[in-house]
């Protein structure tokens, strides 16, 4: 079993910043990668970023790009994800994934799910 619980959500106006966090604890193995998905409303969950245990290596979707860094703090079982040049489209719940695989064109968590940090963004 692995818990997660994130927090940082929030209103913001268009153009602005925020930074979400991800606290995981619980008794299992390391996984290879973590991440985030998020899900506007009538809109299936989806994935935005990805970073391997190490943090060498961290995979977005296209439409975040250049705008959303992840990164984590393995001493503190932290991941985080910072948003910049937020956008209306952006506003979703935001869900942090314990488990990370590709599968194809993909991304599937097979962890544990965060209770998810509601994100606005007004125009």
């Amino acid at each position: 079993q692995v818990q997660l619980v994130e927090s940082g959500g929030g209103l913001v106006q268009a153009g602005g910043s925020l930074r979400l966090s991800c606290a995981v604890s619980g008794r299992t193995l390391r996984s290879v990668a973590t991440g985030w998905f998020r899900q506007a409303p009538g809109k299936e969950r989806e994935f935005v970023a990805g970073i391997t245990w190490s943090g060498s290596s961290t995979e977005y979707t296209d439409s975040v790009k250049g705008r959303f860094t992840i990164s984590r703090d393995n001493a503190k079982n932290t991941v985080y994800l910072q948003m910049n040049s937020l956008k209306p489209e952006d506003t979703a719940v935001y869900y942090c994934a314990s488990n990370l695989l590709m599968a194809g064109s993909r991304r599937i968590n097979l962890g544990s799910w965060g209770q998810g940090t509601q994100v606005t963004v007004s125009s």
